[in-house]
């Protein structure tokens, strides 16, 4: 399936859920300026919803020592930003099935993935600008969901075992992608959150991450490579391998900020996401 196959596969997804949907609009000012007590209430009035945030929130990879039992406890733990990513991811995921494997990862992996990604950005860039941490932790969470197109394609196809060892063979996934597609997962991901109206600016920015159509600078700029750093030391190749994160404080380094500093939190990220895996 070429380009322009995916972009109508997109285009026939149907809308988000309506707790979703209520849920997007109250962030329509920004996630700063969202009524908290709606927001609970809108996602206690969908029990699904709800029990997958609170069972996403009580994984190991977050480190809570007590079980966090209501999504008013999780809102004030996490944030509006975090649970808005979320709520977003559970929506996708009801819209996609899952079907990972052919990256070579299983779905459970894949979601412990992007949590991995998430919570990487929080820890990582929250001391370099807390505000900005809150408003890309979202967005690592949810960046891969491209991929979730471009799988149910090959699984589909006559190619899955020719395209999971090219994977396993290539160096960049992301120009193994674009060779066989014609695009990567991440912009696949910026039409899809184009599609259900999310935000402008993650659109923006995923669109742009491997493909410059538009002209960018200054601090969108910024965030797109903050954005390749993450994917670069957590990925469904390596997860927080000694490689990766290796590859990514190079990444640091080239943005003047401190490698030294990126690699501390991602090893510690790595020792919590080890001891899950046993």
């Amino acid at each position: 399936m070429k380009y322009a196959d995916l972009v109508k596969t997109i285009e026939s997804l149907p809308p988000l859920s309506n707790s979703s949907n209520l849920i997007k609009k109250l962030y329509s000012e920004g996630a700063d300026n969202v009524d908290i007590i709606k927001l609970v209430r809108i996602i206690e009035s969908d029990a699904l919803l709800t029990a997958n945030i609170l069972k996403m929130i009580n994984a190991p990879y977050y480190g809570f020592s007590k079980k966090i039992a209501s999504v008013a406890q999780a809102v004030s733990l996490f944030g509006t930003h975090i649970v808005y990513g979320l709520v977003i991811n559970y929506a996708m995921h009801e819209q996609i099935i899952a079907k990972t494997n052919a990256y070579n990862i299983s779905p459970t992996n894949f979601n412990d993935m992007c949590h991995v990604q998430s919570n990487l950005m929080m820890q990582w860039y929250s001391k370099i600008d807390l505000r900005h941490a809150q408003f890309l932790a979202p967005l690592a969470l949810i960046m891969e969901s491209g991929k979730l197109i471009l799988a149910d394609d090959v699984v589909k196809s006559s190619y899955l075992l020719e395209f999971q060892q090219g994977l396993r063979d290539c160096k960049e996934i992301e120009l193994y992608e674009n060779e066989l597609f014609g695009t990567t997962s991440y912009h696949i991901s910026g039409l899809l959150f184009e599609h259900w109206n999310l935000e402008p600016l993650y659109v923006q920015m995923l669109k742009n991450l491997d493909f410059e159509d538009d002209i960018i600078s200054g601090k969108m700029e910024y965030y797109i490579d903050t954005l390749d750093v993450i994917r670069t030391a957590v990925n469904v190749k390596e997860i927080l391998t000694d490689a990766s994160i290796e590859k990514a404080s190079i990444i640091v380094a080239n943005l003047d900020l401190d490698a030294e500093h990126f690699k501390h939190v991602a090893k510690r990220i790595k020792k919590s996401y080890d001891a899950l895996k046993k």
